[in-house]
């Protein structure tokens, strides 16, 4: 019987993207050590068209790349990637996906994700909105901090949209506004002080 307690309590980055989000998932990923006891979700915002970013990823990190499926284990140093048309939920430790709640208009599936791990994660959440068209992710950003999570932006001007970041901004909860090297260098960071 696997120990839940412990597999709750290492911190989860959410990453947020949609277009332009490629890039800025490279450039953090890039800088991320694989080592820093850290699980990373990207939460890629598409509708229809198959991801492709469990296929492209593992050349840019040392970490496991793995497209999400029901009841995965979140697992430190792993990146998980959402599959197309699904929202995304964790409970007792493990995803669980659902058929997309918001099929027409832009979908809200970084929403969905930060809400249910807000309510399900004992370990330290660090929520990430990077580039991309409207505002995924914003509405949930403010119940990230208040349980006691880190809210970061990527700086408009450096994301090849910024939509989704300014509207993260706007929403009033965002700790740091960084580019894709600096938000990996703020993440190494707040590992290091949770371990410590």
């Amino acid at each position: 019987m696997k120990d839940k307690s412990v597999e709750k309590d290492f911190p989860v980055v959410c990453v947020g993207g949609s277009a332009g989000g490629l890039d800025a998932y490279i450039r953090l990923l890039r800088h991320l050590p694989a080592d820093m006891g850290v699980a990373v979700v990207i939460v890629n915002h598409l509708r229809q068209v198959a991801t492709l970013l469990h296929e492209i990823l593992p050349s840019h990190t040392k970490m496991p790349v793995e497209l999400i499926t029901e009841k995965l284990d979140l697992k430190p140093d792993h990146v998980f990637i959402i599959p197309e048309k699904r929202d995304l939920h964790v409970l007792d430790g493990e995803f669980r996906l659902k058929p997309i709640s918001k099929p027409r208009g832009w979908p809200d599936v970084i929403t969905v994700f930060l809400r249910s791990i807000t309510e399900h994660w004992d370990g330290k959440l660090i929520a990430v909105i990077v580039s991309g068209f409207d505002g995924d992710g914003a509405a949930a950003l403010c119940g990230i901090k208040e349980a006691g999570g880190i809210t970061i932006a990527q700086k408009p001007d450096t994301a090849g949209q910024p939509d989704m970041p300014e509207s993260a901004i706007a929403s009033g909860c965002i700790d740091f506004i960084l580019s894709p090297e600096d938000i990996a260098r703020e993440i190494v960071r707040i590992a290091r002080a949770v371990r410590e």
